[in-house]
């Protein structure tokens, strides 16, 4: 960034700049002070190594930019703040960006004494204020109800109409934006994402001739395999004018345009007429919103046929395991958060135990629940390698801070699935016919047959 450049050499000729060396140098030994021995560097904008490790090659570099990166960075520390100052190019990471997001865990136990922060804010305020560019598109604050049409359709647009093929450069050849399926974990992205279709169709246990609803489909990548193996006749539905376009570009490029079809709509204005057999939501679940968990489930109970079956797949909050105060929980969950400003605004993780209950309170029966935390971290993981690998051309669709977001969310939420700090899971659920017999086979041996 052209920003960057004028800063430093600004700095580099200012006869402050020797001072605001010694200043930065003392506030990140106070911040690091009880770190124990770093498996990181951190580098100051002259090219000096404040912190580097004894022995070994650093895991991630910190690159502090300018004067005034660690000002902006520490002053009023929260995720938010930390978050904006690496997308704005106050700081880099170099190297191990899944492994960096790791230090967020550590400024929160930190606990650092009223006189460390006290003394620690003198010394920031003695450093100049950021003058990096904030040239981007802002992060957005929706208007009107929470998770009303209107506002559900503006957040979903936010962040799914950014480019399509922004998100082809890294996601896999059938652009599946959702936890991929491993069997050995040695597997690419592409193998992994055909497995989790096909594992969620055998649980799902279509037959050709029956009609799927497919909530939330994305660029059309399940409906599409769905169609092609299983002979089902599927309906997808999103918010997003972009991947609907793509994904009927897509699914008539694959000679399925008789049986699969995407619509821009809101689960909520589907007609109940003609209902479904099957219903699947993949990845979509985190727009709804606490509230609002009776109204979809009692939507999804009427779009399905009695003896149906719903698998929901969504990330969940573990908060009845790991408390919500730190700083990484804040980035993935909370609403005053980086991650609802410039990645899902209104999204919202909710515990596994919460959904599951608004699911029985309209009749389903949870035939079977699932957790693939593991898988999610791997998958993450691959995304962001293959983002990062992906750096110059990204630039052509997006600009540097939009691709910034991408790199520290995936990397962040990763390092998130990989700590139990949150979890993703899929969930079974039956509508039973009158007579309560769900029609089901008794074990999951047909699944992995």
């Amino acid at each position: 960034m052209t920003g960057t450049a004028t800063s430093v050499a600004h700095a580099s000729s200012s006869p402050d700049n020797a001072r605001y060396l010694h200043i930065s140098r003392a506030v990140l030994q106070r911040i690091f002070a009880h770190y124990g021995p770093p498996d990181f560097a951190i580098r100051l904008w002259d090219g000096s190594y404040p912190i580097a490790p004894a022995e070994g090659k650093p895991r991630f570099t910190l690159a502090i930019k300018h004067p005034g990166a660690l000002r902006r960075m520490f002053l009023l520390p929260s995720e938010l703040h930390l978050g904006e100052a690496f997308i704005f190019d106050d700081f880099d990471i170099e190297g191990d960006i899944i492994a960096a997001t790791g230090l967020l865990d550590y400024f929160e136990r930190a606990a650092l004494s009223t006189r460390d922060l006290v003394e620690l804010a003198y010394l920031l305020l003695k450093l100049p204020p950021s003058s990096q560019s904030e040239t981007m598109r802002p992060g957005l604050r929706p208007k009107g109800r929470l998770h009303s049409l209107r506002r559900d359709r503006q957040a979903v647009q936010f962040h799914y109409d950014v480019s399509n093929d922004f998100y082809a450069l890294w996601l896999d050849e059938r652009m599946v934006y959702s936890c991929a399926y491993f069997k050995t974990g040695e597997e690419d992205i592409h193998t992994a994402q055909l497995q989790k279709m096909e594992h969620i169709c055998r649980k799902l246990r279509l037959k050709p001739g029956e009609r799927l609803l497919d909530i939330g489909c994305g660029w059309g990548g399940l409906a599409i395999y769905a169609a092609q193996h299983y002979g089902v006749d599927v309906t997808g539905i999103t918010l997003s004018e972009k991947q609907v376009a793509l994904a009927r570009q897509r699914i008539a490029e694959a000679g399925v345009a008789d049986r699969c079809r995407v619509l821009l709509q809101d689960y909520r204005e589907v007609p109940t007429d003609t209902p479904f057999d099957k219903l699947v939501s993949v990845g979509m679940f985190e727009h709804v919103g606490a509230k609002l968990l009776p109204l979809y489930f009692a939507k999804a109970w009427a779009l399905l046929k009695p003896g149906g079956l719903f698998l929901n797949h969504g990330i969940g909050s573990m908060s009845s395991h790991v408390p919500r105060s730190g700083l990484l929980s804040r980035l993935l969950m909370r609403r005053n958060s980086f991650m609802n400003r410039y990645v899902f605004p209104d999204g919202e993780l909710v515990d596994i135990h919460e959904t599951l209950r608004a699911a029985e309170g309209v009749g389903f029966e949870v035939r079977d629940v699932e957790a693939l935390r593991e898988h999610y971290a791997l998958t993450l993981r691959h995304w962001v390698n293959r983002l990062e690998a992906h750096h110059d051309q990204a630039l052509q669709y997006v600009d540097e801070p939009t691709y910034r977001v991408w790199r520290l969310f995936m990397a962040a939420s990763s390092y998130g699935f990989s700590r139990s700090r949150i979890n993703v899971y899929q969930a079974l659920l039956s509508k039973n016919d009158e007579q309560g017999a769900s029609g089901h086979p008794w074990t999951r041996a047909d699944l992995y047959g």
